[in-house]
């Protein structure tokens, strides 16, 4: 995770990890707390910071890497057993595919 205030935040910090909900949370109650209620949530478009757009939605998915920490996202199990339509837009998901909470950048 970059650390709030860093005078770099597109370069990672050694031992980044992706962020788990947990983590989210943590920053969200307490790090994050004192932050006014209109700040602005911005996604980053890539690690190099090319890019910023608002913070639009959100899905609950699951995630496969295909490439290093680039994947793609599948509906969850629950979904494609309700909807025969995404079973045939999803016909395969990966077994590594795992439980993510996706967001989605504005523009």
């Amino acid at each position: 995770m970059h650390k709030s205030g860093t005078a770099d935040p597109a370069q990672p910090v050694d031992g980044d990890q992706p962020l788990t909900l947990d983590v989210l949370r943590r920053l969200v109650g307490n790090d994050w707390a004192r932050l006014p209620g209109d700040t602005l949530v911005v996604l980053s478009r890539d690690t190099e910071g090319n890019l910023h757009s608002p913070f639009s939605t959100y899905a609950i998915g699951r995630y496969s890497p295909v490439y290093e920490l680039t994947g793609e996202v599948y509906p969850l199990e629950s979904e494609l057993a309700a909807d025969a339509g995404l079973r045939a837009l999803f016909p395969k998901v990966p077994a590594d595919a795992r439980a993510a909470l996706v967001l989605y950048p504005l523009g």
